[in-house]
C-alpha cells in the first residue's frame, strides 16, 4: 500500500482509528456511508480486511484516487531495466473501470479481490478485458500485439535468453492460430475462456496422472 500515492498531497493520520471513524470517512470516496458493506457484499474480502486496506489506502491516499500518471512512476518502480510506460497505461485502464481517468478505493477493492481470491471465470474476464483495449468486446490481433509489445518493452533486457524482435508478433500468431476457433480475425470471450479453460484441464489431468505413477 505504502508504494500507491495518489495525485492529491499527503496528510498524516493517527496511527490508531477507530473503527467508526474509518467506515465514515471511506464513505467520503462516493459520499455513501454505506460503501464498507457494499464492498463486503461485492468483494471477496471481509469487513475487517477492508478496514485494513482502508485504512493503508487513506494514509497514502487522502483523496481516495490515484490518476494514471503517478500509477505509471510507481509501476516504472518495479521495472527499472525496461520501459513500463505503455503497459501501465493499459493496466491502469483495467483498473479504472468506470473510465474516469482515476482509479478510486473502490475501483482498487474489486480488481485486487478477483486477482486475488476471484474464481477462474472472473480471473478471465478480467484478463481479458485487459486485452480487449477498445472495449467493444473482441481482442484483436493488433491489440494483442501492442500488450505483448509492451510486455517486452516493460521487462527489458530481463529476459532470458534474449528474444528476438518478432518475438512479440510470433506470439500473437500463435495466441490467434489457438484461440481464433472460427477464424474471423478476432477473439471473443467465449472463445478466449474455453481454450484457456482446456489449457486448466489439461494441466490437472497431466498433474493427476503423475500422482497415480
Amino acid at each position: 500500500m505504502k508504494l500507491l500515492p495518489c495525485s492529491a498531497a499527503k496528510t498524516t493520520s493517527p496511527v490508531t482509528q477507530n473503527t467508526v471513524e474509518d467506515e465514515m470517512e471511506m464513505a467520503t470516496v462516493r459520499h455513501r456511508p454505506e460503501a464498507l458493506e457494499l464492498l463486503e457484499a461485492q468483494s471477496k474480502f471481509t469487513k475487517k480486511e477492508l478496514q485494513i486496506l482502508y485504512r493503508g489506502f487513506k494514509n497514502e491516499c487522502p483523496s481516495g484516487v490515484v490518476n494514471e500518471e503517478t500509477f505509471k512512476e510507481i509501476y516504472s518502480q518495479f521495472f527499472p531495466q525496461g520501459d513500463s510506460t505503455t503497459y501501465a497505461h493499459f493496466l491502469f485502464n483495467a483498473f479504472d473501470t468506470d473510465h474516469n481517468g482515476s482509479v478510486s478505493f473502490e475501483d482498487f477493492v474489486m480488481g485486487l479481490s478477483i486477482l486475488l481470491r476471484g474464481t477462474v471465470q472472473e480471473k478471465l474476464n478480467w484478463a481479458f478485458n485487459l486485452y480487449d483495449i477498445n472495449k467493444d468486446g473482441y481482442i484483436t490481433k493488433e491489440e494483442m500485439l501492442d500488450i505483448m509489445k509492451a510486455i517486452y518493452d516493460m521487462m527489458g533486457k530481463c529476459t532470458y535468453p534474449v528474444l528476438k524482435e518478432d518475438a512479440p508478433r510470433q506470439h500473437v500468431e500463435t495466441f490467434f492460430q489457438k484461440m481464433d476457433k472460427n477464424k474471423d480475425g478476432v477473439v471473443t470471450i467465449d472463445e478466449f475462456i474455453e481454450i484457456r479453460n482446456l489449457y486448466l484441464l489439461a494441466n490437472v489431468i497431466i498433474v493427476l496422472h503423475r500422482l497415480l505413477e
